[in-house]
């Protein structure tokens, strides 16, 4: 704005100056010198348009010369340099025109025409000089964009050191420990049992964390081999649970589970681990009940009791964030929260087929 107000009170004394050496200023010369003053606000959006209708309008006005050399400073800064040349010289040629005819002797012709051209000429060096000031910041923001970028990549990189040496090793120390357990033949069944839940649990998470090291690296390729579970795997997450010490209770099923596509079965896999995950989490020993359904479209729903007392494991409350995600990948629906008999409800459902 300042910038505006500041070209067109620079324009008006120019055109000042003309008009103190013009033989006559009439009425219509101030008004369109006035008119082509505030015409410079749109310099930016059309400079060539509008500098062709000021130098049209010098035949009328000497007041109109100051913001016509403005518009040509104009088309500099946001024009090429062949549009620039051509603009200068079809301003260049009405100048000599007008004056030709309005000139007194030869010596004023020169005189007015050379004052243009220098004006003109002034025009265009100011106007490489904002266009080369704007270039270099552009690229003082484009090198500032790729020092962040970098620190980015470099955090990074530090955040997959420090969970492949933090948490990978502490992983490791359980799933050893529960195959020892798992294969000491004095411990009762139920407990070798839970111990090789323990030592599997301890396996996948070693995956899973080798999987997220993937993405923040960018010179650790995922595994893309590496199946992802689906709908079929839920007996198994389900039977995990239950050694877990979780009662567990499936109401309905799927008879063409396989059908459903992997990616929709993933995600609702993923929906029924959270839900037991935040049931362990919120309510320990309390039954859980999973219910599943067909029939036009793939549903779960997985409720517990509220518990006044929760368990006190680590979590960063972002599980329920991540599956309205995943859901709003697949078309899906996501509802969650407490219910009136006072348990807590998570249900997932998207239609299907398609």
């Amino acid at each position: 704005m300042r910038t505006d107000a500041g070209l067109i009170a620079l324009a008006a004394v120019l055109g000042a100056l003309f008009c103190l050496d013009a033989k006559q200023v009439t009425v219509v010369d101030l008004a369109v010198g006035v008119l082509a003053c505030a015409a410079l606000l749109a310099r930016r959006r059309w400079p060539v348009l509008l500098t062709g209708l000021l130098i049209a309008s010098t035949a009328l006005s000497a007041a109109g010369m100051g913001a016509t050399a403005i518009a040509v400073g104009a088309v500099t800064l946001y024009r090429s340099p062949r549009v620039t040349a051509a603009v200068v010289a079809v301003h260049a040629v009405g100048v000599a025109g007008l004056f030709a005819l309005v000139a007194a002797d030869h010596q004023d012709f020169i005189q007015g025409t050379a004052v243009i051209l220098a004006l003109d000429a002034a025009a265009v060096a100011t106007g490489l000089l904002a266009r080369s000031l704007r270039e270099r910041a552009q690229e003082a923001d484009v090198r500032h964009f790729l020092q962040i970028e970098e620190a980015r990549y470099a955090e990074r990189e530090r955040i997959a050191r420090e969970m492949h040496d933090v948490l990978a090793h502490r992983i490791s120390l359980i799933a050893v420990h529960a195959g020892a357990l798992e294969v000491r033949r004095s411990a009762p069944e139920a407990e070798r049992q839970a111990a090789a839940v323990v030592r599997q649990c301890a396996y996948d998470a070693l995956e899973d964390l080798r999987a997220v090291i993937g993405m923040l690296r960018d010179d650790a390729p995922l595994d893309a081999d590496r199946p992802q579970p689906t709908l079929t795997d839920l007996p198994a997450l389900v039977g995990q649970a239950r050694l877990a010490g979780t009662p567990i209770t499936v109401e309905g099923r799927l008879d063409d589970l396989p059908e459903v596509p992997e990616a929709i079965g993933r995600h609702f896999y993923r929906v029924v681990q959270e839900g037991l995950t935040n049931a362990r989490k919120h309510a320990p020993g309390s039954p859980v009940r999973i219910r599943l359904k067909g029939g036009g479209q793939v549903a779960v729903e997985i409720t517990n009791p509220l518990s006044a007392a929760p368990a006190e494991l680590p979590g960063a409350g972002s599980g329920l964030i991540g599956l309205g995600e995943r859901m709003d990948l697949i078309d899906g629906e996501l509802e969650f929260g407490p219910t009136p008999n006072g348990e807590f409800r998570l249900s997932a459902r998207v239609p299907w087929p398609p």
